[in-house]
């Protein structure tokens, strides 16, 4: 199995243990468009209680990559994604928040056009 295979078995678990319903082929075009970040262990996994972190998803994933304006639904947006997971939770990895977030903004379609 690839590096990235390995990945989406843990993905799919989380996705599973949760249950965020997001499909397979959907979590596994996301997670390629993180590229080496979700191999490192700092990286791989978003700190929701970190504000430096949750401001970084929204100006460099959000606004940069899918093209979102800057409106308090953005912080709205990555609040609901991260209680999704939980508090408790530690296991937030990058490539399932950005999917629910592509998800949340009906921007999918991001991602089905590459």
């Amino acid at each position: 199995m690839s590096k990235l295979d390995d990945c989406m078995v843990k993905y799919m678990a989380e996705n599973e243990k949760h249950n965020l319903g997001l499909d397979e082929g959907f979590l596994r075009l996301v997670a390629k468009g993180c590229g080496p970040s979700i191999y490192k262990a700092d990286s791989s996994k978003v700190s929701a209680s970190d504000p430096k972190e949750l401001e970084t998803v929204k100006k460099n994933y959000l606004i940069k990559k899918l093209g979102l304006k800057d409106t308090p639904k953005l912080d709205e947006g990555i609040a609901a994604v991260m209680e999704k997971f939980g508090k408790g939770n530690r296991n937030k990895y990058r490539p399932l928040v950005y999917a629910l977030l592509a998800t949340h903004f009906r921007k999918k379609s991001f991602y089905k056009a590459k």
